[in-house]
């Protein structure tokens, strides 16, 4: 029989209408023993600024994938941050968590020479500080489900990794981890509607779970206005060019210490392969194209709680100017922080098991800088 209390995240119900999550009584307090981890990319923003935002995404979600590979099937809740994740586990994978992110934090400086930040905390601890750590699930589709995080626990762990507490160190050189499945293969999404606009929120600690509650249903609302919520990508899919904008990013990921221009070789010739399978249509196997596309963007998760709101729209300016009238107004009155960053283009992660199933899982983020920069010019 399964230890409820290890699948504490398995059994919270799954909400499938997002608007729901404005109310804090559909997310449910982490048990005390489990701890939280986090991770974010060393100087994100100038890392943007040279020109390599596409880079902070994969680094960012390869976090993920290496943490769901490590624990073998087993559910646990998760969250895409654009330069960085957060993620809680029970306490019997607290050390696969810690050699995980250690190897990470080895692979991102030797790969890429993008030095990644990692800590590793108690959410007894975090109630300690009078923080908490609650969780929901959203379903987006039927293919997978996402978590949402309240509380202020995984921003007050992000704080204390910033300032040099809790860190898990990088492992010795060499190390490795499992990022089967993790790929960046489609090439951006153009905004059809104005800009794409990447939102950060967070309530200040002036702000009571009625008074952000309230204003994250009243963005909510102006959002739900858009086409498909301001969904950034397209009903069937993002567009597929060859060659893929990030096969080099992409072999770095897969070689696994295998030569690079091989690697590289490899890629181009299977993208080469699906790109005409998309383009024709033509199944190829258990492998249905029409099906796999339009459950890219079902599955997409452009909207998220990470102790705050984010968001990735598709945004004509009449709506964007209401947001943004919502939130100065809310700001003015110290409730909130914010920042957007206005860009034309959505770009996706991918971690994909197999493309054969429905579970593949595609973080979206604006192309030039996205939640990083909107984070980085917060108003508050």
């Amino acid at each position: 029989m399964k230890d409820l209390h290890s699948a504490f995240y398995e059994n919270l119900p799954l909400l499938r209408d997002f608007t729901r999550l404005a109310d804090p009584a559909q997310f449910t307090p982490a048990p005390d023993d489990w701890v939280l981890g986090v991770a974010d990319i060393v100087d994100s923003t100038g890392e943007i600024e040279r020109g390599r935002y596409k880079t902070v995404n994969m680094v960012g979600a390869a976090v993920i994938s290496a943490m769901i590979n490590a624990m073998g099937g087993k559910l646990f809740p998760y969250v895409f941050g654009g330069d960085g994740a957060g993620f809680a586990i029970p306490p019997s994978a607290a050390e696969t968590a810690r050699t995980t992110l250690a190897a990470l934090r080895r692979w991102s400086e030797e790969e890429f020479s993008m030095p990644l930040r990692a800590a590793l905390v108690s959410v007894a601890e975090i109630r300690q500080v009078g923080k908490d750590l609650r969780v929901a699930r959203y379903a987006p589709s039927t293919g997978v489900d996402y978590a949402m995080f309240s509380g202020g626990g995984l921003a007050w762990a992000d704080a204390q990794m910033k300032a040099g507490s809790h860190e898990v160190p990088p492992a010795d050189p060499g190390a490795m981890p499992d990022l089967t499945g993790l790929s960046c293969r489609w090439s951006n999404s153009p905004a059809q509607h104005g800009r794409i606009v990447s939102v950060v929120v967070q309530p200040t600690p002036a702000a009571t779970e009625s008074d952000f509650s309230d204003l994250v249903k009243s963005v909510l609302s102006a959002s739900e206005g858009l086409e498909r919520g301001g969904h950034p990508v397209p009903v069937n899919g993002p567009p597929i060019n060859w060659p893929p904008p990030g096969v080099d990013i992409d072999a770095h990921v897969s070689r696994n210490g295998r030569n690079m221009f091989l690697q590289k070789s490899l890629l181009l010739m299977q993208n080469l392969l699906i790109g005409l399978l998309f383009k024709t249509g033509k199944r190829l196997g258990q492998f249905e194209p029409e099906h796999y596309k339009r459950m890219v963007s079902s599955n997409a998760d452009f909207r998220k709680f990470d102790d705050g709101l984010k968001m990735t729209l598709d945004c004509d300016q009449g709506t964007l100017s209401q947001i943004e009238h919502l939130l100065e107004e809310a700001r003015g009155r110290g409730k909130i922080r914010y920042g957007l960053h206005a860009q034309d283009e959505a770009m996706m992660t991918c971690f994909v098991p197999a493309a054969t199933r429905d579970d593949h899982v595609h973080f979206v983020d604006g192309a030039s800088g996205g939640y990083a920069q909107a984070a980085a010019v917060m108003r508050g």
